[in-house]
Parts: structure tokens; sequence; C-alpha cells
């Protein structure tokens, strides 16, 4: 489907790491073969963010092999010691997405910040320079790098196989409470797994609220924005000036 706000760019990398959260928790740590959604959508964050919109990935083109190189890793560990662990990262990766993105209903206090075409031409403009502040390619040790591209032009190492590829159950991203669609997931930190399928080295995404599996994790509150929620600090400024 052909969206007015849709947005296209290639990221790459030497290095990538997409794993469940739930996985984090031990000491190793090894890549899913392919990016998830949550990553996909962190990194365009990092293009561009603003709480009046969520962003909607469509779909990613695998452009490299998907390899594996694993490295010993010593993470930080807050009661001290000095343990080893094995780490397996994707290597040479490079991805076109395809996206677009709506308005956040929960926020009706930035209804005014609703203007389409703006966030449309900065998302555009930070998309050429690289984004705003520094992608990752799931993990802090591995910087992104983000350039404009044609998504239709782009061709996949996979796309002369004519093959389609499942990758099981796997995890999709989460919906945090003031991004949830429906009215159950609300109020709600809910983790989101889908089954996704390369066809031809092309993956179209389904949307979180679209998941079949998923878990509501915790509760939690909608922050929020506006001057309102900034009283205490403007009453001290007032005071300040007025002194």
């Amino acid at each position: 489907m052909k969206y007015k706000n849709d947005f296209e760019y290639l990221v790459s990398g030497d290095y990538a790491m997409f794993t469940d959260p739930i996985s984090r928790v031990g000491g190793e740590k090894m890549s899913y073969p392919i990016p998830t959604v949550a990553a996909l959508v962190g990194i365009t964050k990092a293009i561009y963010f603003k709480p009046t919109i969520l962003y909607r990935i469509d779909s990613v083109k695998i452009l490299n092999p998907i390899r594996t190189v694993s490295k010993g890793i010593r993470p930080i560990k807050y009661d001290g010691g000095n343990d080893l662990s094995m780490y397996t990262y994707l290597s040479d990766v490079a991805y076109a997405v395809k996206g677009h993105f709506i308005w956040n209903e929960n926020h009706p206090e930035l209804a005014d910040d609703r203007n389409e075409d703006k966030h449309y031409q900065i998302l555009q403009r930070m998309i050429k320079l690289g984004g705003r502040r520094s992608p990752q390619l799931g993990v802090s040790e591995c910087p992104a790098y983000v350039e404009p591209c044609k998504f239709d032009e782009v061709k996949s190492y996979y796309e002369k196989d004519n093959s389609e590829i499942s990758f099981g159950l796997m995890y999709h991203s989460m919906i945090y409470p003031d991004e949830a669609i429906f009215e159950e997931d609300k109020g709600k930190l809910t983790v989101c797994f889908h089954t996704p399928v390369m066809k031809n080295g092309q993956i179209d995404f389904i949307y979180p609220e679209e998941c079949t599996v998923k878990r509501h994790i915790k509760n939690g509150k909608i922050k929020v924005f506006g001057k309102d929620k900034n009283k205490n600090i403007d009453k001290l400024y007032e005071e300040v000036m007025n002194e």
C-alpha cells in the first residue's frame, strides 16, 4: 500500500545484534538472522523522533548475505567479576527500509502539532543527514549509517534465489503504554511476537496491534506533554525574573 508520508532509507553497518529482550538477561547473546521491527523503529526514531507520531515499518530488504561472527566479550557486571561471554553478531549488514507514520492519538495535548507535511519534510532532511542522533543496529556497540534510497530500485542478495524463507516465531516489538491502538493495550507494556517470511529477499511486516501472539508485561502511565506539566518550572522562572 502506498502512503502519502512514506519514507525510505538504507541502513548499513559492520555488525548488528538483534535479540529478544528476554535473551539479554544471561551472559550469552545471539542475534536473530534478520532485524526486528523494534530495532527498525528505533533506527527511525534516531533519525527523527516526535511523540506526536508513531512509526510503522512496512517492509525491509536484506541486501547482503546473512553471515555471523562470534566475539569474546567481557560484560560489565554490577557486582564485579571478570567473566567472558560469547556474543554472536551479524556481520556486514545492509537493509533497505520502507515505512510510514501515523498520529499518536494517545497524546491529544499534541493535536496542534499534527502537521503531516512538516514532519514529513523534516524526516526526509534528517534521512539525508544520517539522522539527528546516532542510529544503532540493535545495540550501542553496533553503529549504523543511514542514507536515502529508492526501495523498489534496491536489489536484495536473495532476490535471485526466487525463494521463500520462514524465520519461525520471533520477537516483533513492544507496545508501550502511550503507543497502543486498541483499548485493551492502553496503559500497559505489551510484548509482541510474529512469524516473518522472506520472499525474494523482502520481508513485509505486520503492525504491532496485528500480532496474534502478545503478552501484557506490566501496567504503565502515559506521559502528558505540554506547558501545564511544566508549571513548577514556569513558576520558578517567573520568581527569578521578578527578583
